[in-house]
């Protein structure tokens, strides 16, 4: 059996059982999908929000709204807050006081990897369990499947509360050191804007021969993700891991040689040429590293180094 007070739990507010109950603290469009997520699945949900009428459409689906923040961390042995920052987070959760102790804190709002360090010391000040998190889903995809919650932090405070942040969407568990899940969430989002400021460059790049962008995002998303993300990337990762870059497929050079006719023809095409042209110089800051004869994931050692002051 849990040894609930060790694991952050109070004894007579149990998760030994799928219903147990929970605080959702923060009720904007990702907060109200939480709470309307434990609430499909059978958990008692007492909601907050600095502005109570939020919490209309929750209360009148069953949840319970809390006069106060004591009142709601007090409510539950699980405490999941969905604010804008960590300053936020301590902000509300401050004048809750003694009521934090001994329960376990889930914190989804988003910062960065110090931030998180800071934050488990915050609690355990308070004498509360912590559980960083990251949600990699919109709000339509909340409680739905295949919807991916990352989590860093107590491993007793993640098994203990597993089954009731499985009501929101899958829950990885990405290991103790709290700040991995928004170090992760910062590296998904930066490849997620990558990824979506070149479809919207090569949008921009066909549409002056008045190409739409339906027309192609077909052709971009049946080459893009099965040729370059499932294959090119899952195939070149053991190699990037091992530090080995072989072009024998490919070289850095002739990767350049790509990268300097997509800065030409955007240049040609009156498209603006910054983003290709930055992708440029980073190729030719890795030919001049001596690069040149490797593969184009040899830029990743430039990558790892700040770029040098201009």
């Amino acid at each position: 059996m849990t040894n609930h007070l060790s694991a952050g739990i109070p004894a007579d507010l149990s998760t030994e059982h799928d219903y147990a109950p929970v605080t959702v603290v923060g009720l904007g469009p990702m907060g109200v999908a939480l709470a309307e997520a434990f609430l499909r699945t059978g958990h008692p949900t007492t909601v907050w929000n600095r502005s109570p009428e939020k919490a209309d459409g929750l209360v009148a689906r069953g949840a319970r709204r809390a006069a106060g923040i004591t009142e709601a961390v007090s409510a539950s042995s699980v405490v999941v807050v969905c604010v804008k920052d960590y300053e936020a987070l301590y902000g509300i959760l401050e004048p809750a006081g003694d009521a934090l102790a001994g329960r376990a804190l889930v914190n989804l709002a988003s910062g960065t990897p110090e931030q998180a360090h800071e934050a488990v010391a915050w609690a355990a000040a308070r004498g509360a369990g912590y559980l960083d998190g990251a949600i990699m889903v919109p709000t339509a995809g909340v409680g739905r499947p295949g919807a991916v919650f990352l989590y860093s932090g107590s491993r007793e405070v993640f098994d203990a509360h597993r089954p009731a942040l499985a009501a929101m969407g899958g829950t990885t568990y990405l290991g103790a050191d709290p700040s991995l899940a928004v170090l992760h969430n910062t590296a998904l989002l930066g490849l997620m804007y990558a990824t979506i400021n070149g479809f919207l460059h090569a949008a921009a790049l066909v549409g002056t021969a008045g190409v739409t962008a339906t027309e192609f995002s077909r052709i971009a998303a049946d080459w893009f993700l099965p040729d370059v993300v499932t294959g090119m990337l899952g195939a070149q990762a053991p190699a990037l891991d091992e530090g080995r870059y072989p072009g024998e497929q490919a070289t850095m050079e002739m990767n350049l040689t790509a990268l300097d006719h997509i800065h030409r023809t955007s240049a040609e095409r009156g498209v603006d040429t910054e983003l290709p042209g930055l992708m440029k110089s980073l190729a030719e800051r890795a030919v001049g590293a001596g690069f040149g004869a490797d593969s184009y994931f040899a830029l990743v050692e430039l990558l790892k180094k700040p770029a040098p002051p201009r």
